[in-house]
């Protein structure tokens, strides 16, 4: 790819948008997987009981079990959340600089 493409690859206010609103996307997701993460690793770390209590009197599952399940659950849900939002407005997105950049060639 030449120099002079990138240029106005850059310069097109779709490229700009896209990598603007995506970016912003990308970091609000991975704010809150470290929120939900950290917080259950500090809970291990300075509070462990509060993980180890039993799900029930004859059992030795503790909640620390399910939490983390669901912590790990999360962590699909927002790749989810990613993908369907990637395969379609950053996808349209994509489809329109290549277009104009096709367009003046």
């Amino acid at each position: 790819m030449n120099k002079e493409l990138v240029e106005k690859i850059k310069a097109n206010p779709d490229y700009q948008k896209l990598v603007k609103t995506r970016t912003g996307f990308a970091i609000k997701l991975s704010i809150a997987m470290l929120v939900v993460y950290f917080a259950f690793i500090l809970t291990i770390a300075f509070d462990p009981s509060a993980l180890g209590v039993p799900l029930s009197a004859d059992t030795v599952t503790t909640i620390g079990i399910p939490i983390g399940m669901v912590i790990i659950v999360f962590a699909f849900v927002l790749t989810g959340i990613y993908t369907k939002r990637a395969n379609g407005e950053f996808d349209e997105l994509t489809n329109k600089i290549k277009k104009a950049v096709k367009e003046n060639q």
